[in-house]
């Protein structure tokens, strides 16, 4: 699981990597050159849209959206695990349907391409919607996970230099 995770975390971050190189390159091209890089606008908007839904995969494993825990603050540690597992219900009932819509949109691009390069989207699609799979599949790691009781395994601990697991 460990790698799983590790893995989800690389892509996640590859992709803003992507989005913070891509717009800092354009902008120094742009002020020094006064050339800018083609696509790089549709660029950035699609890789965000890659690095949004990986992102949202890792912090619906962890349990850690932004929420207002003031009723779980204030509960047992086997309330805390209901209410964990509701809220991550919950949850899943809204990533399974945005999966699912994600890749009819993967399959309903056709032959859309980008603006300068006409570089296909339906590319950036289908990997921001291996994303929400992603989530949904770690959605369902979570629910079982703390259905045992076992909340330990849900703890963010990064793997050791070189990917030691």
């Amino acid at each position: 699981m460990k790698r799983i995770l590790s893995a989800t975390e690389m892509v996640a971050a590859f992709f803003l990597l992507a989005i913070a190189l891509l717009t800092a390159g354009n902008v120094l091209l742009r002020d020094l050159f006064s050339v800018q890089i083609p696509d790089w606008f549709d660029g950035a908007r699609m890789i965000q849209g890659i690095a949004l839904f990986w992102g949202v995969a890792l912090a619906t494993y962890y349990g850690s959206h932004i929420c207002v825990d003031a009723l779980w603050e204030h509960l047992e540690p086997a309330g805390r695990r209901r209410l964990d597992i509701v809220a991550t219900l919950f949850t899943l009932a809204f990533l399974l349907p945005l999966a699912w819509m994600v890749w009819v949109k993967v399959g309903g691009t056709g032959t859309q391409g980008t603006m300068d390069l006409r570089m296909p989207l339906w590319m950036f699609y289908s990997v921001a919607a291996l994303g929400t799979t992603v989530a949904v599949l770690l959605a369902i790691v979570r629910i079982v996970l703390l259905w045992r009781g076992d909340e330990d395994a849900l703890r963010h601990e990064p793997l050791e230099p070189g990917g030691a697991a």
